[in-house]
């Protein structure tokens, strides 16, 4: 298997596979893993209580959800268990308020509560006086963005996968057993190939067939306050939703920071994620209007983060039966909380359509060849 894309969700694919058995290979255009979408985003940990009743990104969060609260004490990884509050600022705001609870409760996330004026005083004594309630999230955490994929890369490498950087799938040939991808650096011929190249999701997905999605990378810019700043808020700090975005969010950080972003800004530029001076501004200016003693507070850094979102409001991941192709496509912010168990939904699908390599796949692991350098050729099936 051929797993495109040095993702958190590409190296939670590579995890699940390699460690089910199967000779596994990930094809990385950028120098490192996490280089694109992966390297900008809230660290959140997130319930699925604001999710699509009945999509598949709430099936995937849940399962990611549960999988990463079993796995994160085995792999020695951080969570801070902070909860999480929607808070309502006007009449409008406040009137969706209800509904948020009900939608929570439909998703299933049970503890989901309204919370008045006293006692969001109380939970959050810092936050301006003109919050008016708030819905009160109880299971929202935070997490680091970073080791939790670095681990799936680990675990995947000690189950006999390889990790290949800085090498772009350019384009890929259909062979009678799978595919026999072309890249800058080589050749790599696979069985299946998965497709979860990110933000060039729709661009690779053309080697399979015409790409029935399109992505529009969404630019999210961050403030990061100096490490006193964390002091002032305990939960995570949630708007309410519109259609397009979850909005902006006030946030702690594992690392003892407190952070507040990110924006939504439709770019055509997949690769590079900017910010700028007036937007910062803003950011900063919102922060301190939820949290006024953040005006004594210096900023440290700024950051920013490309999402791959594309037309549809769902997750876009298929199995191409006639094709020995998997597409994963459209994983915006839930993408961090969802990776493990859209590895699983991948699992499901590729048990279901692609049954018929189990034979091969005991043959590869009798022996396969394993040699990658430049212009030379990566099999993943025996000679």
């Amino acid at each position: 298997m051929a797993v495109i894309g040095g993702g958190v969700v590409g190296l939670a694919i590579l995890r699940h596979f390699s460690i089910a058995g199967l000779k596994c290979v990930l094809l990385e255009r950028g120098a490192d893993i996490l280089s694109g979408a992966s390297k900008g985003n809230s660290a959140l940990l997130h319930t699925g209580f604001d999710a699509p009743a009945g999509s598949l990104e709430l099936a995937c969060i849940k399962a990611g959800y549960a999988e990463y609260l079993d796995i994160h004490e085995k792999l020695n990884l951080p969570i801070v268990k902070s909860s999480a509050l929607v808070v309502g600022w006007s009449d409008e705001e406040c009137s969706k308020l209800h509904g948020i609870v009900g939608k929570a409760h439909e998703n299933g996330i049970g503890d989901v509560r309204l919370v008045g004026r006293t006692e969001l005083g109380k939970l959050e004594p810092s936050l301006s006086k003109a919050a008016r309630e708030a819905v009160l999230v109880p299971g929202e955490h935070i997490i680091d963005p970073w080791s939790a994929p670095l681990a799936y890369a680990r675990q995947a490498i000690a189950h006999g996968a390889v990790i290949v950087r800085a090498t772009e799938v350019t384009g890929g040939e259909r062979i009678p057993d799978g595919w026999l991808l072309k890249c800058a650096t080589g050749t790599v011929r696979a069985g299946i190939v998965v497709n979860a190249a990110g933000n060039f999701g729709d661009l690779v997905e053309t080697i399979a067939r015409p790409s029935p999605f399109r992505i529009t990378p969404r630019n999210g810019q961050f403030v990061v306050f100096d490490k006193p700043a964390s002091k002032l808020v305990n939960a995570i700090i949630l708007p309410v939703p519109t259609e397009r975005t979850k909005g902006v969010v006030l946030f702690r950080t594992c690392f003892g920071n407190l952070a507040i972003g990110p924006t939504a800004e439709d770019v055509e530029e997949r690769e590079t994620a900017t910010t700028d001076t007036a937007t910062l501004e803003r950011l900063k200016t919102r922060a301190i209007e939820m949290v006024p003693n953040l005006a004594n507070v210096g900023v440290n850094a700024t950051y920013a983060g490309l999402r791959p979102a594309c037309q549809f409001k769902d997750y876009v991941i298929e199995a191409l039966t006639g094709s020995n192709w998997i597409t994963v496509a459209g994983i915006r912010s839930t993408g961090l909380t969802a990776s493990l168990g859209i590895a699983r939904h991948v699992g499901r699908l590729y048990a279901e359509h692609f049954g018929f390599c189990r034979k091969l796949e005991a043959e590869m692991r009798k022996g396969c060849l394993l040699k990658f350098s430049r212009g030379q050729h990566f099999e993943l099936f025996d000679k």
